[in-house]
């Protein structure tokens, strides 16, 4: 039987849907050592699951409870239907690519709804149920990247479908307490060793890098307005590389993305032959992506495994020790808010002015974790992650 190229491209689309087995929890698991899965489950109950995102974790397992396969298909196949054959085209690439390749905005009707089972489901929801997250149910659950034309709600009258241009939102698990004034864990030694992480066994401490310039001296030239921030790439207790200096609001950390602008990690020279670094650095993938926003600065986890992030901002900063936030794929959190770090800066007073502060350095790991829920307790143990020092000026 003849088909269009529309048909072929709805019938590739509708193969190309979320999995429904279990191929995303292997993957998670795959993220850790059998003796890192069996120290998470046993703090569990203590840490709220390694404080990771709620809805991830019944996103990883099979497809939600709701209507049948063929209600889905047939409404999925009749949305496409009416869709151009260059959109049509746009989205495949968007959907077998993973988001890895960049792909124009699909914009539809923003008060298009579509009925599944017993929900009316706004096009974009529907979209990112088929093609990522089987278990999403409502529009408040996911964020749109700064990729997409529907950022800011330019266009009111049109909504961007498109499921790569979304990112799912990753809720603490219980709320940080009110914040200190006097966070008692930033307060440390000042004196270590050269080309030692500066945020590593010693929770914070501004260390000379590599040719002679610490991180804090480049975050605070006087007249320096150029940048928000700068990133580290660490393997395990070595820095690989310069400091990357970010000026855009955007940016994309990636291992080997030949598409795209951002920081390859896979162009770095690394003299590391551990077996482990090499396996994990083949999982980095397209990485993540980090964005400056009014609010704060988001972290989109665009790889196929969870990364791992510790903040001054995410938790209670009177504790001995902030807790790491497992983020699962196609998840974003804001990993870090600059109202709450400028409270939590001590006074102009003398003591606590020669003491290093930490506040604006945000710490990010890939594939493996660390702290308290982990055999790993100190992030300088991760085979793979990056410091991101923040401009405070």
């Amino acid at each position: 039987m003849f088909r269009t190229k529309r048909s072929v491209l709805v019938r590739r689309l509708w193969r190309s849907r979320a999995p429904g087995g279990g191929e995303e929890e292997e993957e998670a698991a795959a993220g850790g050592e059998p003796g890192e899965a069996a120290a998470a489950e046993a703090w569990s109950h203590v840490c709220g699951g390694g404080r990771g995102c709620c809805p991830g974790k019944a996103g990883r397992g099979g497809r939600a409870a709701g209507p049948a396969e063929g209600e889905l298909k047939a409404l999925t196949h009749a949305v496409l239907k009416r869709l151009k054959e260059r959109q049509l085209e746009g989205l495949l690439r968007a959907v077998e690519s993973r988001g890895g390749v960049r792909t124009p905005c699909l914009l539809l009707p923003a008060k298009a709804d579509s009925r599944l089972g017993q929900h009316w489901y706004p096009l974009p929801v529907l979209l990112c149920k088929v093609f990522r997250w089987p278990d999403l149910r409502h529009c408040s659950e996911v964020k749109r990247l700064p990729c997409c034309e529907s950022y800011g709600g330019a266009q009111p009258e049109l909504a961007c479908c498109n499921p790569h241009h979304l990112s799912r939102l990753c809720e603490l698990e219980s709320p940080p307490p009110p914040y200190s004034r006097y966070p008692m864990d930033f307060l440390k030694p000042t004196d270590c060793p050269d080309s030692v992480p500066s945020s590593t066994e010693t929770g914070g401490t501004n260390c000379l890098a590599p040719g002679g310039l610490s991180d804090s001296q480049v975050l605070q030239e006087p007249g320096d307005r150029s940048h928000w921030c700068v990133v580290a790439y660490w393997e395990e207790k070595t820095r690989v590389g310069r400091l990357y200096s970010v000026q855009e609001p955007s940016l994309d950390i990636f291992y080997d993305l030949p598409q795209g602008n951002g920081f390859c990690l896979g162009q770095l020279n690394s003299d590391n032959k551990s077996q482990l670094v090499q396996k994990v650095r083949s999982k980095i993938g397209y990485g993540i992506q980090l964005t400056k926003e009014v609010d704060g600065v988001w972290v989109y986890n665009r790889s196929s495994y969870p990364i791992f992030i510790k903040s001054a901002t995410l938790d209670n900063p009177d504790s001995r020790t902030l807790l790491v936030h497992k983020v699962f794929p196609g998840f974003s959190i804001k990993a870090f808010d600059y109202e709450k770090a400028y409270s939590l800066q001590r006074p102009n007073d003398h003591e606590f002015m020669q003491q290093p502060w930490t506040g604006f350095t945000v710490q990010i790991s890939f594939v493996k974790g660390w702290g308290q829920c982990y055999t790993r307790q100190f992030i300088s143990s991760c085979p793979c992650w990056l410091e991101v020092i923040f401009n405070n000026r």
